[in-house]
């Protein structure tokens, strides 16, 4: 499968000035910005960035930021699954994963996550994409956001919403191991029935293995 990017943009007037959306973005662009010292929900900041320097330079990888004139606040990443993951087990080459959104706190209050989303998906391409965000509740920030679990989870889904994606089943043992997580999911309109088949067996993985030991597969 060829992973065609085109670059989309849009600005977004805030009460600390404007921010320009952008992306996908190569590791030549990227790192002619500064990157905040602030994005640290998943590592130090300089870890991050040089983690998504490397998912940007990916055949399937795709970076969107949310930057001022010379700082990323905030950016958006896919990729394929992890090797270790049940989402790499059948190697779809049109499965992609949301591996991760966040945005500084200066700027969460001014939705820059949505319209992160929002650029991703106006790239036409992505209508050939299963898209897919695993939510944890132990990754919300909600010391910080001061919401409770359930609050913190309508505000997620709302957010993943302005990018099309929406809440789906699956038997993955660490989703359904709390009810707040969740499997979030689009489909793209382009996206052929095989693909959307063989997602639907991913989703649950566990009840297809199981039918097949029970009929001798």
């Amino acid at each position: 499968m060829k992973h065609t990017k085109t670059y989309q943009s849009s600005k977004v007037n805030t009460p600390n000035g404007t921010i320009i959306i952008e992306g996908p973005l190569p590791s030549s662009e990227l790192s002619k910005y500064h990157f905040h010292e602030d994005l640290t929900a998943f590592r130090p900041a300089p870890k991050q960035f040089e983690a998504i320097l490397s998912i940007a330079d990916f055949p399937e990888g795709r970076i969107v930021i949310a930057r001022t004139e010379h700082t990323i606040i905030g950016y958006v990443t896919y990729l394929h699954a992890d090797p270790l993951e049940r989402w790499s087990k059948f190697k779809m080459e049109d499965l992609l994963v949301l591996g991760a959104i966040e945005v500084i706190p200066a700027y969460r209050a001014v939705k820059i996550a949505s319209k992160l989303l929002q650029v991703s998906m106006s790239d036409e391409y992505m209508e050939n994409y299963i898209i897919i965000s695993t939510e944890y509740y132990w990754h919300w920030d909600m010391k910080g956001t001061k919401l409770s679990i359930w609050d913190y989870r309508k505000v997620m889904e709302k957010m993943m919403a302005a990018g099309g994606l929406v809440p789906s089943p699956t038997d993955d043992p660490e989703i359904i191991s709390h009810p707040a997580n969740c499997l979030m999911v689009r489909i793209g309109k382009n996206v052929p029935d095989v693909s959307i088949k063989q997602f639907d067996k991913l989703r649950f993985l566990q009840r297809h293995q199981y039918r097949n030991m029970r009929e001798g597969f």
